[in-house]
């Protein structure tokens, strides 16, 4: 029987799957339901901290081991016990420990057992004192964010901009949800409680209560962040009569649209994405949000589209993008980007949005989003888009006026508003 709990064991298995083999964060919930509430809390609490704390945990790790090349499963595992010993005060220190090297054994790194439990041991009798290079190196360090990100983003916002986004993508996001078409009368009451007050029509929760749970596994309630809903409600109050979703998988600004939509049974809504298994995923998420009569497509967006030109009046371009904007729910992303990646995604997105646009009709609207906060993805698509096609101009979109920039733009931003950072821009066909 293994002398490993649960939760660790699992932490252990999702952050080898992470650095290992690429998977993202949100393969966590594979594992919810083989845990007792309990083990779920502190197999996320180890997972997710770990991720926010990775770079300082190896440059605490590395100097502990005097440099010495490590495997990736040690190096995992020494994460996870110097992570409990640093900042969960709760885990008794002999508990953090014992168990790591338990995993060693248990991940067939049997002959590190031993250097595992020394490394540990040495971490509760020190603290090395860092010396940085520079402030992008005190930085890089204390908020586990790659110094070329961080220098990307002085150079883009300053550095009191940078220093706190990073500081906030590492503190713990609230949970924000929403009704779905599958709520009941009586749930609404119960909703109220959970209004957020930063947020019109936007739910939040620290700890999800049994009720929530019931609502969640029932589909009465969709857990989506903050910023996502914002810009989908934005979206939402443009469309007139035909709306198109060019890239909406896994479906929850789709979603919900076609609710906001709901009591117009005149509206026409067609959504679609690239690949089979993100239109399955789509129809899938679409069914158990209640919606039932959104028209799904797949398609190639960056080659063509397969509809009529000038046949929809409003046209959505979630673009698929890094993703920094989402890095406090999604921690691994930091150390997947890269400046090819962004360069890569620009390219794309300029091609989706160029195709998007021949699907607009006169006096129709455009409207191009992403979850990165990258310039390169955000504001510089727009401008090649506004240099190479005739006919658009920037609009207002119906956001708060908090979130527009001085280029008539709309932002989140993880620091400043609580919610995942998101870029917005209308664009709409000037009437023939």
């Amino acid at each position: 029987m293994s002398k490993v709990s649960p939760a660790r064991r699992a932490a252990f298995e999702v952050l080898h799957d992470v650095e290992a083999e690429g998977a993202m964060s949100s393969i966590l919930a594979d594992y919810d339901e083989r845990l007792s509430a309990k083990d779920r809390g502190l197999c996320h609490e180890i997972v997710l901290g770990v991720l926010r704390r990775q770079i300082a945990l190896d440059r605490e790790i590395d100097v502990f081991a005097g440099g010495k090349k490590l495997d990736v499963a040690v190096r995992v595992i020494l994460r996870v016990g110097l992570y409990q010993l640093r900042h969960l005060d709760r885990v008794p220190a002999y508990s953090a420990i014992n168990e790591s090297v338990e995993l060693a054994k248990l991940a067939k790194r049997k002959s590190a057992a031993g250097f595992v439990n020394a490394i540990l041991r040495r971490a509760t009798r020190e603290t090395p004192q860092f010396v940085f290079a520079d402030e992008f190196d005190r930085i890089n360090v204390e908020t586990s964010h790659p110094r070329w990100l961080l220098e990307r983003w002085v150079d883009s916002f300053g550095i009191e901009r940078t220093a706190s986004i990073a500081a906030a993508n590492n503190e713990l996001p609230r949970q924000f949800f929403r009704p779905t078409l599958n709520v009941m009368v009586e749930d609404i009451a119960r909703l109220n409680e959970y209004k957020d007050e930063r947020f019109d029509g936007v739910f939040c929760y620290s700890t999800p209560d049994d009720g929530l749970l019931e609502m969640l596994s029932r589909g009465a309630i969709y857990t989506q962040d903050a910023g996502s809903q914002l810009v989908a409600s934005g979206v939402s109050k443009l469309i007139k009569q035909r709306f198109l979703d060019v890239c909406a998988s896994p479906g929850g600004k789709t979603g919900l649209i076609a609710m906001l939509q709901n009591d117009r049974p005149e509206i026409e809504i067609v959504a679609g994405d690239i690949s089979k298994n993100r239109v399955d995923v789509l129809r899938e998420n679409l069914s158990a949000q209640g919606c039932r009569d959104v028209d799904v497509h797949r398609y190639n967006a960056e080659v063509e589209l397969p509809f009529e030109k000038a046949s929809f009046d409003t046209v959505f371009v979630d673009a698929p993008c890094s993703g920094t904007g989402t890095i406090r729910h999604n921690p691994e992303i930091r150390y997947r980007a890269n400046n090819d990646e962004l360069v890569r995604h620009s390219k794309r997105q300029l091609e989706i949005l160029r195709n998007a646009s021949e699907l607009v009709s006169s006096g129709g609207t455009l409207v191009y989003s992403t979850c990165s906060l990258e310039i390169a993805e955000n504001e510089s698509v727009i401008e090649q888009f506004m240099t190479n096609v005739v006919g658009f101009e920037i609009c207002e979109l119906d956001l708060q006026a908090r979130f527009r920039t001085d280029a008539g733009h709309y932002r989140m931003w993880p620091d400043r508003d609580g919610c995942d950072g998101f870029f917005v821009a209308g664009l709409k066909r000037f009437k023939k």
